[in-house]
């Protein structure tokens, strides 16, 4: 298979894979910007302040995700409630892998000075991000299915 099939097969995914890493790392970036600002300019703990900064990313990458990145699956009128409930859902799960990474090498190693507070910060927030990732596809942003009406008008007429 040439590389430009397999290009092909896998357009769209390539393609929503990049627009959720562009839209992450936007989200990633108001995290560092809050938390570090609240915890070495502020002097709020640790956990407390990854928890505001994770907030702020998640308001960023909920509207850049619906209506950008999934923007074709995204549902309408009542289901935003839903989805918008699915969202934060899976996003304090997130939030959870991030802050108890970051609870490990802050309380329980002792590691507290910034590269290691931020370091731990990447791989919460990498761990975090294949999580949401699979979790946005499979439940929030899930693949709208045509309607069996829908397909009937695709299908060609019969000249039989």
């Amino acid at each position: 298979m040439r590389l430009k099939d397999l290009y092909g097969r896998f357009r769209h995914l390539v393609h929503e894979v990049a627009k959720f890493g562009i839209v992450g790392a936007s989200g990633a970036l108001v995290q560092f910007l809050v938390q570090d600002t609240l915890h070495f300019k502020v002097g709020m703990g640790a956990l407390t302040a990854e928890a505001i900064g994770i907030a702020g990313g998640m308001v960023v990458t909920f509207f850049g995700n619906r209506h950008w990145t999934y923007r074709d699956r995204r549902s309408h009128g009542r289901e935003f409630i839903g989805e918008s409930a699915q969202f934060l859902l899976w996003c304090l799960l997130g939030l959870g892998i991030q802050l108890g990474l970051q609870a490990v090498v802050t309380y329980g190693l002792g590691y507290k000075d910034g590269l290691s507070y931020n370091v731990a910060t990447v791989f919460g927030i990498g761990i975090a991000t294949v999580f949401r990732l699979w979790a946005y596809r499979t439940f929030v942003f899930k693949q709208v299915q045509p309607s069996a009406e829908a397909i009937e008008q695709l299908q060609p007429e019969s000249l039989y």
